[in-house]
Order: C-alpha cells, then structure tokens, then sequence
C-alpha cells in the first residue's frame, strides 16, 4: 500500500493554489506544509498527496479516486477554474474498462492530474448515486416502541373490569 507520493512543481504558491483549489471537490486540503517548498494534501491527519519545488520537474500522471461521477466533474470544473490545461472532460473511457469515468487537466507544470470513479453505478459501493432522491426529515415511530404499545394493548387487565386492584 503506498503511504504518500510526492510531485515536483517549480512554483510553489501558484501549485499550491492550483492544487488547493482543484482537490477540493474530492474532500483534499493541505494537512502539513513546510513553505515555501512542500506541502501535504490529503483528508484531515493523512497528507497522502505532496508537492514540492524543484528546478527540475518531470511532467507525471496521478489519478485520485473522485466518489461518484459528480465529483469527477467538480475537479474538472475547478482545476480548469485554477488555471489547470484540459486534457479530457469528464467520461468514461473504456479503453481501461467499462466503468472506468475520469477527467484530466495538466497543472501548470504539465503534470497530468485526474479524479476517476470506477463503480457501474456512478458512485461508490454504499453510497447514494448523486441524483438519489433525499430521504424524508420526517421520523417514524420506532419499531420497538410500535410493537410493545400493541403487545401492552393484548394484555388482559387484572381484577376486574377497571383494571385496578382491590
């Protein structure tokens, strides 16, 4: 299992907004930072994502997992937004499997950066698809309260018709 990966950019604060920006609709921010020459992107306490300066970058490809195909579009919208390239809209593209659903933009190195979601259903196993109706605010009664009003009503009353001791 990979821990973190690091990214060479040359310019720190215009990647570091570029990537701020961009990671954000898949829930990334920075976590650590060391300015001016790396910080760590990731969810709250896990910078799985670095980037650091260097004057010599080599353009890569990272692809980070987007929950539902709403979020791939999100990062597109965004990174384009942050001055990102395009490099492919949001689709699928079989080439890699049939529910393979990614975009791509080039940062401002020319790094390519993606978000994919792979699940047949347009979103993550356990999770609602982006377009699933809300559920009700409205609470029912809870079953066991339900079931022990209707089993208290069988109950035979003791001593009589009035239901109280003599």
């Amino acid at each position: 299992m990979i821990d973190h990966v690091s990214m060479k950019v040359r310019d720190y604060a215009r990647s570091k907004a570029f990537y701020s920006a961009a990671l954000a609709p898949i829930g990334y921010a920075v976590v650590r930072e060391y300015p001016p020459h790396a910080a760590g992107f990731g969810t709250p306490g896990r910078p799985d994502f670095w980037i650091v300066t260097s004057e010599a970058v080599t353009p890569t490809h990272v692809a980070f997992a987007g929950r539902d195909h709403a979020t791939v579009a999100a990062f597109h919208v965004a990174a384009l937004a942050a001055g990102g390239a395009d490099n492919g809209g949001p689709g699928t593209r079989e080439q890699y499997h049939p529910h393979y659903y990614g975009a791509f933009v080039h940062d401002p190195d020319g790094n390519n950066v993606e978000v994919v979601c792979h699940s047949p259903h347009g979103h993550l196993p356990g999770g609602a698809p982006p377009d699933a109706p809300k559920k009700s605010a409205a609470k029912a009664k809870p079953k066991a309260k339900a079931g022990a009003a209707k089993a208290k009503a069988r109950k035979p009353a003791r001593g009589g018709k009035s239901g109280r001791r003599r």
